[in-house]
């Protein structure tokens, strides 16, 4: 650990509430980890000695992981380096990849050795504090001197470099309490104090270590080395950021994937939990996409690799989970907006209780002296500012080793108040592979070759559009197809897609583009409605002034679909499916699944609509998987991706990111929400109740300066340990 305090967060700086900062265009980066930066006082020092820095352009502080990023234009970063180490701090180079793995630095603490010494010496001039012999007046300084010498000096610098820039943070009350107590001839106490709080600081060090730990060991899911091979067909084993995109790499049983790729040789069983959290084999066939981190259970294959190390869906997960942990979450937000006012409140009281205690109470000056004291170790709010960064921490990596991305401690808190939840249908509560049931044209009896005609028709209009229900009708008719083009082809969100086929002009659509070519008549719409009365969606294919034929379309829900639907009706949350489908079909799949309530036949502003709507009478979200949710998604409170793995769109818009397409994810991120949510409270009551209680013992005459210190940094240590909870809860 550091010789700094780790986390003494008791700054009477008020710092706004962090958000992620985007590099200014045309800067550079200069990344420095600095061991004694993990609260919001060190960075408040940070940006007065930075922000008006020639060149600095933003500063990114991410306090778990202790790393600051300096966006600059041509700064001489030495000279940055130069005012880090003026506030008292040790600023340490990092390049990309140490700064994204988070690596821990070597301590700077004073070695066991020293501090058992020091803890030793301190005990004796105790012992001898408490005998009656006259000659202990002077043996407990001549004990507790080299005490406080051996792990205090560190303390006192710090302490005085933050008095010097008017901050009070904990090296400030520390150095002024220990000070204080020598002064007053209390050398066993002082000697105490400060090898307790060098003692506590080294346990504290250790415990945040734990959550600062977590992502990494996420990173260490991918080998840091792969098996290529060689233009002469050999295999080589190389570093894997030295693979190039398109190298072939081979994976052998039981072995890691180290790199994002496509099976070219081989049917592998893969575990794929550290991407998707769903621990079944999945079984890969030549084609399939593969990720870093997965493991290959039997048999080795070859990959062809898509992505460099750098950019794997694993490193995109860690990126945006770090980037999560560096924004503040609305709980942390007010915790250090209170330790703003907190702190200067309780060392103005302390500082009045030194002044004015023989006149209110009539007491003696050292008895004032040394209750103001105890006053100022209680004025630091370690555990209560502490407490919220871990737990968010925590929640957020306990959800990343679920296949939950979560974008910011603000969608984890939120995510209890949940009241709504929104679902697109196909591909989120179905399986977003419909088939083809049947089709029928319209003009019967039909040749067959007026029949494959059709087929031939409708197989290349739907070839061209990305929707699920087109892709049905494409992959069932291509067989009846031969190689045609499409002209002049043009997409209608919402309603289905027009070409030129052959030269005739032909459109694809559902009963909204039919109806609005005015070509329905009573017949026709009672044969449509027979088939989605039976839970199919309708797609026609039609000129300018018929249509041709009908294809019936359906797509089976997903098997987690009931189970999550019943999970999230016993949190309390109320679903709610929109769809562009039919009234009917959409009707069938919601009564089938369980659904509250459900709209169809919707366009994407439509569910826009609807989503701002539900949003006034609540915390709505928003669950889908395509293109046209986009505008829902980002309206709802929080917009939730499924099948976000190897989808670069998905990691980077989305609040929350479903790994994989299980909805069964959904309630376990609800559960999280609250689990995080009741970890907070226990610790900010904790924090509090502790510091409430010895306000009272201070100012009572019944708490000594070890006992107060004792009481603070154990208060931090049992809520860092409640925190850490999250990483090993049972959310599934």
């Amino acid at each position: 650990m550091s010789d700094a305090h780790e986390h003494g967060c008791c700054g009477s700086h008020h710092t706004e509430p962090r958000e992620a900062v985007s590099a200014p265009a045309g800067s550079e980066t200069l990344r420095l980890r600095i061991q004694e930066m993990d609260c919001p006082t060190e960075e408040a020092l940070l940006r007065k000695a930075l922000g008006s820095a020639p060149g600095v352009a933003a500063l990114e502080f991410d306090l778990m992981a202790r790393v600051l990023s300096i966006h600059h234009h041509d700064a001489d970063t030495a000279a940055l380096q130069a005012r880090v180490r003026d506030l008292g701090m040790t600023p340490h180079l990092l390049d990309v990849d140490e700064a994204s793995s988070g690596a821990a630095l070597e301590s700077n603490a004073p070695p066991w050795g020293k501090l058992i010494l020091a803890a030793l010496l301190a005990l004796a001039a105790e012992v001898v504090g408490w005998t009656p012999w006259p000659w202990t007046t002077w043996l407990a300084p001549l004990l507790a001197l080299p005490a406080i010498a051996l792990v205090g000096l560190p303390t006192w610098r710090k302490g005085w470099v933050a008095i010097r820039h008017r901050t009070l943070n904990i090296n400030a009350l520390m150095s002024v309490a220990v000070t204080g107590a020598l002064l007053i001839g209390h050398w066993s106490e002082a000697a105490m104090v400060m090898v307790l709080f060098t003692l506590a600081e080294h346990i504290e060090s250790r415990s945040l270590e734990r959550a600062r730990r977590a992502i990494r060991d996420l990173l260490d899911s991918a080998p840091r080395q792969a098996r290529r091979r060689t233009e002469a067909g050999e295999w080589e084993t190389v570093a894997a950021e030295d693979v190039a995109i398109g190298e072939i790499v081979r994976v052998l049983p039981g072995e890691r994937l180290p790199l994002d790729g496509e099976v070219v040789r081989g049917h592998p069983s893969l575990d794929e939990s550290p991407i998707t959290g769903e621990s079944l084999p999945v079984d890969k066939a030549p084609g399939d996409s593969v990720f870093a981190g997965a493991i290959n259970h039997d048999g080795d294959f070859d990959i062809r690799t898509t992505r460099e190390a750098s950019d794997t869906t694993l490193a995109r997960i860690i990126h945006a989970v770090e980037q999560a942990q560096a924004s503040q979450a609305p709980t942390q937000r007010f915790i250090d907006r209170f330790a703003a006012i907190y702190t200067p409140v309780v060392f103005t009281v302390a500082l009045l209780t030194a002044l004015a205690w023989p006149w209110v109470v009539g007491g003696a000056w050292l008895d004032g002296i040394y209750r103001a004291l105890v006053l100022l170790v209680i004025a630091c709010p370690c555990a209560l500012v502490i407490s919220t960064p871990v737990t968010i921490v925590s929640g957020l990596s306990a959800a990343a080793r679920a296949g939950i991305l979560v974008k910011g401690g603000r969608f984890l808190e939120q995510g209890r108040r949940l009241g709504w939840l929104a679902l697109d249908k196909t591909g989120t509560l179905t399986q977003g592979e419909p088939s083809l049931e049947h089709w029928e044209p319209l003009d019967e009896p039909l040749d067959a070759s007026t029949r494959a005609t059709l087929t031939r028709q409708a197989a290349l209009l739907a070839g061209r559009s990305t929707h699920p229900v087109s892709a049905a009708i494409h992959r069932a008719l291509t067989p009846d197809s031969d190689d045609g083009r499409v002209d002049d082809f043009r997409e209608r969100p919402g309603q289905g897609v027009e070409g030129c086929v052959d030269g005739r002009a032909l459109w694809l659509g559902n009963r909204r583009m039919a109806d609005a070519k005015g070509l329905i008549d009573a017949t026709l719409a009672d044969r449509i409605e027979a088939l989605e009365r039976r839970g199919a969606s309708v797609v026609a294919l039609g000129s300018n002034d018929s249509i041709l034929a009908l294809f019936a379309v359906r797509d089976p829900l997903k098997p987690t679909s009931l189970a999550a639907i019943e999970a999230l009706h016993g949190l309390g949350v109320k679903t709610l499916m929109l769809s562009g489908d039919n009234r009917h079909a959409v009707s069938a799949i919601a009564t089938e699944a369980g659904i509250d309530s459900a709209r169809g036949e919707l366009l994407p502003e439509d569910k826009l609509a609807i989503i701002e709507e539900y949003g006034r009478r609540g915390v709505t979200g928003m669950v889908g998987d395509g293109i046209n949710d986009a505008p829902a998604l980002a309206r709802a409170d929080i917009g939730f991706s499924m099948g976000a793995a190897g989808s670069d769109v998905a990691i980077e818009t989305a609040d929350v990111a479903l790994m994989d397409d299980d909805l069964g994810k959904l309630p376990t991120f609800l559960r999280l929400s609250r689990a995080t949510y009741a970890v907070l409270i226990q610790n900010i009551v904790l924090a509090l109740g502790i510091k409430a209680v010895f306000l009272v013992l201070a100012f009572a005459g019944q708490a000594t300066l070890w006992m107060a210190v004792f009481a603070d940094l154990g208060a931090s240590l049992l809520v860092i340990a409640n925190g850490l909870r999250l990483l090993r809860a049972r959310i599934a």
